[in-house]
């Protein structure tokens, strides 16, 4: 059920998803309950991190609820079995906090689209010497846009997606600075927004974020 990456425009999917959901949920049916809330807001870029219980249960859902509706992926994948068992249940990407690079080497023995934790130049160099598609930048919440665009300098060509700090106020700064997308957690999914089972309250801002968004690509087309 997985779609392999198209040679043609490889990042493609992640460009229109634009954000992406970092989904840290306490439980399996909290993570349903809230993907069905960021969707209803028109976020539909959802990473389900393997900090939430029964992640590859909740990959394994969401993918069979929503089909190719989603842009699904895996994240805080630490060890390469984890890699195999999100892809076999549906995840189209794979995302880790930084690079290591047997693990890297086994998320991109899938097939499906990688997305690597890098912050320094150095981190960035040794993340690309390793094939990865997409840096992470996390925590982007250090350096901000600013800081974005100043590694867009001796790196223009690499795709970056900053996760870590990123809000609908500067959803935008983000995508001006180069940003092929973003990742945004607690400021999209709030854990407390969760707990009180206030979908609502996440369907609300997925809609700011998702008009942020689209306003942010209209303005860069």
């Amino acid at each position: 059920m997985t779609t392999p990456i198209d040679a043609a425009d490889p990042l493609g999917a992640l460009r229109r998803a634009t954000v992406v959901a970092v989904l840290r949920a306490p439980d399996a049916t909290t993570a349903i309950h809230a993907v069905d809330a960021l969707v209803a807001g028109g976020v539909t870029g959802i990473e389900v991190t393997y900090s939430t219980p029964d992640a590859v249960a909740v990959i394994r859902e969401v993918r069979d609820r929503y089909g190719d509706d989603v842009y699904l992926g895996a994240g805080t994948v630490l060890e390469p079995a984890q890699a195999r068992a999100a892809v076999d249940a549906g995840a189209e990407f794979l995302v880790s906090p930084g690079t290591e690079a047997t693990l890297a080497a086994a998320m991109l023995d899938t097939g499906v689209t990688v997305l690597s934790g890098a912050l320094s130049p150095s981190e960035v160099m040794a993340t690309l010497a390793l094939g990865v598609h997409v840096v992470k930048l996390f925590p982007a919440s250090l350096g901000g846009p600013a800081f974005l665009r100043a590694l867009r300098g001796p790196f223009p060509h690499v795709d970056f997606v900053p996760t870590g700090g990123v809000n609908a106020d500067n959803l935008g700064e983000w995508l001006t600075a180069g940003a092929v997308a973003v990742g945004a957690g607690g400021e999209l999914c709030s854990a407390k927004a969760m707990a009180a089972g206030d979908w609502a309250a996440i369907t609300a801002t997925a809609g700011t974020f998702s008009r942020a968004a689209q306003r942010a690509r209209q303005a860069t087309a």
